[in-house]
């Protein structure tokens, strides 16, 4: 019998983008990584304020830009717990948001995309 996907279970998939500071990146992947995210990725990201603004505010240019294949259905309450962090976490302010992805190919790609193996829900 071959492996197949149950249509009804198929659930589209989004990629998260999160900027942070740099020194938060790890703690938000961890927030992220609850959510049955099964890949994350994090970049390093530069701000683009200029020196005599960094000075001024004081601000960290040095970000980092993490990527996360999100489940659709996880994308809403996942960005209500980064929300959360983002205005209670000393210095973890940053920005959230997902774009769909558009195409998957082949089933077992999906499947690990999504952390959604045969016979798990």
């Amino acid at each position: 019998m071959a492996n197949t996907v149950n249509e009804s279970a198929i659930k589209k998939l989004k990629v998260l983008f999160t900027v942070v500071d740099k020194n938060k990146g790890e703690f938000y992947m961890d927030v992220i990584s609850q959510f049955d995210v099964n890949f994350q990725m994090q970049l390093q990201g530069l701000g683009t304020a200029t020196s005599e603004l960094v000075d001024l505010l004081g601000l960290n240019i040095h970000k980092a830009v993490i990527l996360s294949v999100v489940r659709e259905d996880l994308v809403e309450p996942l960005m209500e717990t980064l929300e959360d962090k983002f205005a209670t976490i000393k210095n973890g302010k940053g920005i959230a948001f997902a774009v769909p992805m558009s195409s998957i190919i082949g089933v077992n790609l999906y499947q690990f995309m999504s952390n959604n193996r045969l016979g798990r829900e």
